[in-house]
């Protein structure tokens, strides 16, 4: 079993967004790897594994707009069924 199962992936988009500083805050408040918080300060992609995709939403949901969100269950992808 894979430690994070979720593969996270969204977009922000709001204003005044800072990179440095989501990046730092999802770091130190979710537990998680292979994080990528990048982009402009009117648009931001966000790639994190985690166990917990529902509360990186929550937090980026308080930032501005969230779209294109995907969350692939990588423990499903890597026994060959439907992520």
């Amino acid at each position: 079993m894979l430690e994070y199962r979720y593969d996270t992936q969204l977009l922000i988009e709001g204003t005044n967004l800072d990179e440095d500083e989501i990046n730092d805050y999802i770091t130190e408040n979710f537990k998680g790897d292979s994080l990528l918080a990048a982009g402009d300060d009117e648009l931001i992609k966000i790639h994190f594994h985690t166990n917990e995709p529902w509360d990186v939403l929550k937090y980026c949901a308080t930032l501005g707009e969230i779209f294109d969100i995907v969350v692939e269950d990588m423990d499903r992808q890597s026994r060959g069924l439907k992520g």
